[in-house]
């Protein structure tokens, strides 16, 4: 080992392109470059694929709730793949909520822009959202109405063109007493 360092073996001519040169180990390392994987992904999946592998659940705790009260419940957004995927909205809203149809349990829905945006999601990542329904239904602006004992459907959708055929919608039932 001694010989090699004597030798001066490990530093060659200004001249030889394949010498470490004084500068590169001073240098701060540079950032990485990486790939538009989002673009790449776009590319390579079809729309059809990203919405079937894009999971969707929501979670209500166990009922019955008291007319009136408040019932919580969770939404969960699932990409299993190991790449990222983005779904194009029609809207800003990425996902929306309903009460047997009605939107946010709104009588007379007020539509977002037509603007479409994307929900983008890294790969393997799961999304989760809390929300609640206060049990009463907006009937006008400043107007709301309670609801009555029963049984609604929640349900969950990306804001999509249309989220139940391409299986980006899930629900569950709440029931009142």
């Amino acid at each position: 080992m001694r010989r090699i360092y004597e030798s001066d073996a490990l530093s060659r001519d200004d001249d030889d392109p394949f010498s470490p040169a004084e500068d590169d180990a001073r240098r701060e390392p540079r950032a990485a470059r990486t790939l538009p994987v989002e673009r790449i992904t776009r590319a390579l999946t079809t729309h059809s694929l990203r919405c079937r592998a894009l999971g969707v659940a929501v979670h209500t705790p166990e009922g019955p709730f008291a007319v009136g009260d408040r019932v919580p419940f969770a939404v969960e957004f699932t990409n299993p793949l190991p790449v990222p995927l983005s779904v194009q909205t029609v809207s800003p809203l990425r996902w929306t909520w309903a009460i047997d149809g009605h939107r946010e349990a709104v009588h007379h829905p007020e539509e977002p822009p037509e603007e479409p945006h994307r929900f983008v999601f890294d790969r393997g990542e799961r999304k989760r959202f809390s929300r609640g329904w206060d049990g009463q239904f907006r009937v006008s602006e400043a107007e709301w109405e309670p609801a009555t004992a029963g049984e609604y459907t929640l349900s969950v959708a990306v804001n999509v063109a249309d989220p139940d055929a391409v299986g980006l919608a899930a629900e569950t039932t709440v029931s009142l007493e």
